[in-house]
């Protein structure tokens, strides 16, 4: 997993990590990171890594797909974070890595939304899970975008003013909310 975002480590003896808290940021100079962009871009398949020495070491796929994620993040200006995904995140972590403050992720753990660890007093959050919880989150409001979409063909307002579009987009808004309350 590619993360933007700064890891601090608590102490905690379970809550190991290694090097996976450091944070990278791009280069001050962009030309080589954008000479590197290009050359990834122009490439499918993984070649060879070069040692200083010339030693010639064949580059797999999955270092290879990791590579090019590294670099498009941080031709973007984004420092990175390499973390394995079994690794265990503080609720400060996950609230940063969602971009929600961590009383709404200790909300979404006790309410059975995420799974989570307590090895202590302390809640600890398996990165998967977080990025599973990510992944359902998409899709529901993949889903409702498609169904106010579909509300909204169904009431003949696609074609019609902005100003109809934005009341029967709130009308089917509060429906779709009272419809969740009451199931």
């Amino acid at each position: 997993m590619i993360m933007g975002k700064e890891n601090t480590t608590h102490g905690d003896p379970t809550h190991e990590r290694g090097d996976a808290d450091e944070v990278i940021f791009p280069p001050q100079d962009l030309d080589e990171l954008l000479n590197l962009a290009r050359f990834v871009e122009g490439h499918t398949e993984p070649g060879l890594l070069l040692g200083p020495d010339g030693e010639q070491v064949p580059l797999p796929l999955e270092v290879y797909q990791v590579l090019t994620q590294v670099v498009e993040v941080m031709r973007q200006g984004k420092a990175i974070s390499v973390a394995p995904r079994g690794l265990l995140l503080t609720t400060q972590e996950a609230a940063d890595i969602m971009g929600m403050s961590r009383p709404t992720i200790v909300k979404l753990l006790e309410e059975g939304k995420i799974p989570f660890e307590k090895p202590n007093r302390h809640r600890r959050i398996q990165l998967q899970n977080l990025l599973d919880f990510q992944e359902r989150r998409r899709a529901e409001r993949r889903d409702a975008l498609n169904e106010l979409t579909s509300d909204a063909d169904g009431l003949g307002i696609a074609d019609g003013s902005t100003e109809d579009y934005a009341a029967a987009l709130k009308r089917a808004r509060r429906r779709r909310a009272a419809d969740r309350k009451a199931s």
